[in-house]
């Protein structure tokens, strides 16, 4: 074998070693990733089943309901609506009327099972996933607090955008 015909095959043996190793990197991070959706997402487009993300919009009103350990609830978005179930301790902040974001899994029935629930922090933040989804379907509430501008939020500080 001359010089040639080794330097092609040592070349071709880390050209398979480097899609390998970046075929394995996207397959782990794909696991890894939680999508946002809001009520009127799913409508239109159902996520596969069994896969992760991040519903988000506002807990519709008179939806609580409490029964032990377990929390049942509607997230809306004003022109869709999706029933939550969650078993654990639900923040301080959470209540009807508020903005929302639960991680979690749809169920075969239709019903959102999440595993974690966010709620606002304060007055005035709403996520910036969940103001654009209200905005888009024209149902935002301006007594819930400004609405981050959409152009403009990806160019606030980080403190800014937390409210800090």
């Amino acid at each position: 074998m001359n010089r040639k015909k080794r330097r092609l095959y040592i070349l071709l043996l880390c050209a398979i070693g480097i899609g390998s190793a970046t075929a394995l990197t996207l397959t782990a991070f794909q696991d890894n990733l939680v999508f946002f959706l809001a009520p009127s997402d799913i409508a239109r487009e159902a996520p596969p089943p069994g896969r992760a993300f991040r519903l988000g919009g506002l807990v519709e009103a008179g939806s609580v309901e409490r029964g032990g350990a377990t929390v049942r609830f509607r997230v809306t978005d004003g022109a869709h609506t999706i029933s939550v179930t969650f078993s654990g301790v639900l923040p301080d902040l959470f209540r009807e009327g508020q903005g929302v974001v639960a991680q979690g899994v749809m169920g075969p029935d239709g019903t959102f099972a999440a595993r974690e629930v966010l709620a606002r922090h304060d007055e005035t933040y709403m996520p910036p996933e969940v103001a654009a989804a209200l905005r888009r379907s024209g149902h935002w509430n301006p007594s819930q607090g400004a609405a981050p501008p959409a152009a403009t939020w990806n160019t606030l500080s980080p403190a800014t955008r937390t409210g800090s």
